[in-house]
């Protein structure tokens, strides 16, 4: 296994990658209301081909909105492919500017 951190990006709104750290294994997607579904489920299916896991976070309904979109459309992706995904929702508490706040956070694992 590597030591290397897993990459967190924005997708879907030309937004630059940045290394990250987390917990658990899985690839952080961050969705905006700007993000195109079809490019976030692009996103998710590529990391779940690759990883196995994703998760993807977001920042309010518009956001949160597209992300749900997002992965179904993504289970549709995979499922052509006999893979079956599950999407687990949580909070998680995110610092953007030296703020907290409160993300929606979807981890998505095979079935």
């Amino acid at each position: 296994m590597s030591n290397a951190q897993p990459l967190e990006r924005a997708v879907g709104d030309n937004n630059a990658a940045t290394p990250a750290r987390q917990q658990r294994s899985a690839e952080v997607l961050k969705v905006s209301t700007r993000s195109r579904p079809s490019a976030v489920a692009g996103a998710i299916a590529g990391v779940m081909r690759e990883n196995g896991s994703a998760e993807v976070q977001s920042i309010g309904a518009g956001a949160t909105n597209q992300a749900i979109k997002a992965v179904a459309i993504a289970r549709a992706y995979l499922s052509e492919e006999g893979i079956d995904i599950v999407c687990i929702p949580s909070f998680i508490d995110v610092s953007i500017d030296d703020e907290e706040r409160t993300a929606i956070r979807l981890l998505i694992e095979r079935r």
